[in-house]
């Protein structure tokens, strides 16, 4: 049976984990303020990283031929959509993968290999896009503070409440109370951002909260799985304390996605999504 840290070394990684969240929590939402070619840049470089962390746990070579072409269909994705092509970019996207599938002699890493391109060209797509459409700037800093709020309350509700284990054999700490504990103050952070901010129609953004809040708990779950499936602690070693990239941000990437695809199937745009939710 593993031995639990001992208290002192828990409060020690609680303090760098705390530290690098310091520095990267107002970096992150400085540059999406800032929006443009930064925040383009910051989240093609942020999606980049996640696919190289994903190509390293599920096994394709990060300098294989399969790697560059993963790689290049995400610049390729982004530069095309700073040029106002997203549907161009998205196939070209869609086109590296499968050329990441197919120089990888459509093998099993080549079909993982294939998944996290498209896993992670489909978050880029949504990062740009939220930030770009309709109320870009409040609807960016609701996720950001919804995704956040989901991570730190359910955390702390968890550790405070323990109980039941949320899906034990995917991930030991999670608890129930602590997925409850996040989905409830994510619901109330991010309506209060919207309140905030002047929006109207409280009640869908406080719905759309608590479904994005399901859906980050749901995204980390599933890097939980991966990373077990290919026994891997964490990610990388890129952000200390915190592990690598997919470990941040794997909430973040999935509400991101599933808010597009909810302003779509509402009418939405691929140059616009979140516009046929109807927020305003």
């Amino acid at each position: 049976m593993a031995q639990e840290d001992p208290p002192s070394k828990k409060m020690s990684d609680l303090g760098v984990r705390l530290a690098s969240a310091l520095v990267l929590g107002p970096l992150v939402l400085g540059l999406a303020y800032l929006g443009g070619i930064v925040f383009s840049l910051l989240m093609l470089v942020v999606t980049m990283l996640f696919l190289w962390e994903w190509f390293t746990i599920t096994g394709t070579p990060l300098k294989s031929a399969a790697s560059l072409a993963g790689q290049g269909g995400l610049v390729a994705l982004a530069v095309l959509h700073v040029a106002g092509q997203p549907e161009i970019g998205l196939g070209v996207m869609l086109l590296g993968a499968f050329a990441v599938f197919a120089i990888s002699g459509f093998s099993k890493s080549g079909r993982w290999g294939v998944e996290g391109t498209i896993y992670s060209g489909l978050a880029l797509f949504s990062f740009l896009a939220l930030r770009d459409g309709s109320n870009g700037l409040v609807v960016t800093f609701f996720l950001l503070f919804v995704v956040w709020a989901t991570d730190i309350f359910a955390y702390f509700t968890g550790r405070a409440l323990g109980g039941p284990k949320l899906w034990k054999r995917v991930s030991p700490k999670k608890t129930w109370s602590g997925a409850t504990g996040g989905l409830v103050l994510a619901t109330i952070f991010g309506t209060g951002v919207a309140y905030v901010t002047g929006e109207n129609n409280l009640l869908a953004w406080a719905l759309l909260a608590a479904v994005l809040s399901i859906v980050s708990q749901a995204g980390d779950l599933l890097e939980s799985a991966i990373k077990r499936r290919f026994e891997v602690k964490d990610s990388s070693r890129l952000i200390p304390g915190h592990g690598g990239i997919m470990d941040r941000i794997d909430g973040l990437v999935a509400a991101a996605i599933v808010a597009v695809l909810a302003g779509l199937i509402s009418g939405g745009t691929l140059s616009d999504p979140i516009a046929g939710l109807g927020l305003s």
